[in-house]
């Protein structure tokens, strides 16, 4: 099941992807086996992913982290991220990354393996671009990836 976000729908010229560049997607989850497939689900459709374990470490490589240098943000395309971690959820990294000046653009995909309406409309409402349930599958990165594709444009 895929749940798609309203807004705008565009993307900022500073985050679209440049023609020939492979987009860059953040994913982010506790779960070692998920994130792997995450990541080759991704990579096999030409993207370049980095992996956080959780949502915490993510702030921190986006620049946005209690550790992190003001000023030093990583350039990412897309951020996926499961819902369910421990110490930060992936609808409070949602609501960090929209509250950022430089970040807000990024379009941000949750991930759960849970199938909870209330959930699902939180996320969307506050800024999610996609809401997936996992396991995920080539069919939902084509979905991603098309998203992406069309921020290029």
């Amino acid at each position: 099941m895929l749940s798609c976000g309203g807004g705008s729908g565009g993307c900022s010229k500073d985050m679209a992807v440049e023609l020939g560049d492979e987009p860059h997607v953040l994913a982010v989850d506790d779960n070692l086996i998920d994130r792997k497939l995450v990541e080759r689900l991704l990579k096999n459709s030409s993207c370049k992913v980095t992996t956080a374990e959780n949502a915490l470490r993510a702030l921190d490589y986006l620049g946005l982290g209690n550790d992190t240098l003001e000023g030093t943000v990583s350039e990412v395309n897309m951020i996926i991220t499961d819902y369910c971690m421990p110490g930060m959820t992936g609808y409070e990294l949602l609501k960090k990354i929209k509250e950022s000046s430089v970040l807000k653009e990024v379009p941000v995909v949750i991930m759960s393996s849970e199938n909870i309406p209330t959930r699902i409309s939180q996320c969307l409402e506050e800024g999610a671009k996609m809401f997936m349930l996992k396991p995920l599958k080539q069919s939902d990165v084509k979905q991603l990836t098309w998203h992406l594709m069309k921020c290029r444009n």
